[in-house]
């Protein structure tokens, strides 16, 4: 339909949608069930990763360079790259199956105390070396 201006506006289908660039940057890959990473499990580049990283994506290169030098979080790494969490994760499972990475799980949360247990000991091991 033309406007004002004798132009034909007809509505455009946007190639360009905001899940695109993501489905791009994963080369169309999903997250691996095996590698289900959690926000705080901990991430570092190996020694041997310099050498590759120039084959990599730029967001694989971004994500090597942020953990080259110590451990960050799943979650921060996201943060700093500004990608989505979900997209983070499959990166770090391709760089991981590369080699490039080591992802560590969390520490899992511990176990209350049986604080009648640690009684016990306690008053075991004050019998046996006094105090």
């Amino acid at each position: 339909m033309p406007d004002e201006h004798g132009q034909d506006h007809e509505l455009e289908v946007e190639l360009t949608s905001a899940l695109v660039p993501f489905f791009v940057i994963t080369n169309g890959r999903a997250l691996p069930t095996d590698q289900q990473y959690e926000r705080t499990a901990l991430v570092t580049a190996l020694r041997d990763a310099s050498a590759a990283v120039r084959t990599l994506s730029p967001e694989a290169q971004a994500i090597v360079d942020l953990v080259a030098h110590g451990f960050l979080s799943v979650a921060e790494v996201a943060g700093h790259t500004h990608l989505p969490l979900g997209i983070v994760r499959i990166l770090l499972a391709q760089l991981e199956e590369s080699g490039l990475v080591l992802v560590r799980k969390p520490v899992p949360r511990a176990e209350p105390t049986d604080r009648e247990l640690l009684g016990d000991v306690l008053a075991g091991l004050k019998s046996k070396f006094g105090a």
